[in-house]
């Protein structure tokens, strides 16, 4: 409940003249604007209270009442990401990749994921370069803006009814216009915009800090671009803040660690095997590497704009059905299954042994001679 707030640029856009307005309907000012700047949270507030003002504001209690500002996880259905490196809500995430490993498409997921099945407005603050895949991006935006005013004039508006989701080139974090635009953007009761950078040029792999600070960053993996393993987030590498405080269940975070040291440890004995095979591993390190490759297997996803040429339909995987595969695939539950079979999958659905039948006399047939 105290998380709650009034959507104070909505209710002042509407009414412009709150005191008199509020006073006219019989609201103490004080009141009002104690509620305005969150000296009284809005859960303690009285109901005839907020009801009165959503009707000054021409607006339903949903539109008037916001959760506030701290730190959560937004569900992207992506496995990996919501596994290793949760996207925060109202936070800033960075794609570290080169060109050509699918950080357009996993933007244009995003958009299109966020758009449909989360309700967000999607907007890209258009980069100055086309790069190949930018068509895809475009196609699942709902507003493209050129310049940093337009950006700011969208954003403000559309938040007034839905969360934002913005994507934004790397270009406008070195200019300095993007330090900019979060300034202005600032605005007490206000939705919280969530914004998703990418590097096209594809200089960030080369930096230490390519973005500056971020909430959220996943860093994409060459090895597992070139093995088509998709989407190529590196799980060991890529990382979020929410990690570190208290927004997880202790379960995901269990799974989560106990997922990166397996992957980890499947690594350096994968080029073990490339270059002696299996053969050489002891039989404890042999279950670590293939339970390793069956839940790096696991871990890709066929994404929706990727279907006119994957021929697959996108798979959206709730975070218990991942917290449950991994861990299921980790426990040995999927030891004898083909890694294929494990590849582009949603959640896990191992099909169970076969009974085992009579045994039957061998089938003999006649032979003309």
């Amino acid at each position: 409940m105290d998380e709650l707030q009034l959507n104070v640029p909505l209710l002042r856009r509407r009414v412009p003249n709150l005191t008199a307005a509020a006073r006219a309907a019989g609201l103490r000012p004080a009141t009002v604007s104690n509620l305005c700047t969150g000296k009284i949270p809005v859960g303690r507030a009285e109901v005839r209270t907020v009801a009165i003002l959503a009707a000054l504001a021409g607006c339903t209690l949903d539109e008037l009442i916001i959760r506030g500002s701290a730190a959560s996880v937004i569900e992207t259905g992506i496995k990996t990401l919501d596994l290793f490196a949760p996207l925060v809500r109202g936070g800033t995430a960075g794609i570290v990749a080169r060109p050509g490993m699918g950080q357009l498409v996993m933007l244009s997921e995003l958009f299109r994921r966020f758009r449909r099945e989360r309700g967000y407005a999607t907007v890209l603050w258009r980069p100055r370069d086309d790069s190949p895949g930018i068509e895809d991006v475009l196609a699942e935006s709902e507003t493209v803006c050129l310049a940093q005013e337009e950006v700011y004039a969208t954003v403000s508006a559309l938040r007034d009814d839905r969360d934002v989701l913005l994507g934004a080139d790397r270009s406008v974090v070195l200019s300095g216009e993007m330090m900019a635009l979060r300034e202005r953007l600032q605005e007490a009761g206000s939705r919280p915009v969530t914004i998703v950078l990418v590097d096209t040029r594809g200089e960030s792999m080369d930096e230490d800090v390519p973005y500056g600070p971020l909430d959220t960053m996943w860093r994409f993996d060459a090895d597992m671009s070139a093995r088509t393993m998709y989407p190529a987030v590196d799980p060991v590498a890529s990382t979020s803040t929410i990690l570190e405080g208290a927004q997880l269940e202790a379960a995901h975070l269990a799974i989560q660690q106990r997922a990166r040291k397996l992957l980890r440890r499947y690594r350096e004995l994968r080029s073990l095997v490339q270059a002696r095979g299996e053969a050489k591993l002891p039989e404890a390190e042999l279950a670590t590497y293939r339970r390793g490759e069956r839940l790096e297997a696991f871990l890709t996803q066929p994404f929706h704009v990727a279907e006119a040429y994957t021929k697959r339909p996108g798979e959206w995987t709730a975070l218990a059905d991942t917290l449950d595969g991994v861990r299921r695939i980790m426990d040995g539950a999927a030891d004898g299954t083909d890694v294929r079979r494990l590849k582009y999958i949603g959640r896990l659905e191992l099909e169970p042994d076969p009974e085992p039948g009579p045994e039957l006399e061998p089938e003999t047939k006649e032979v003309t001679l």
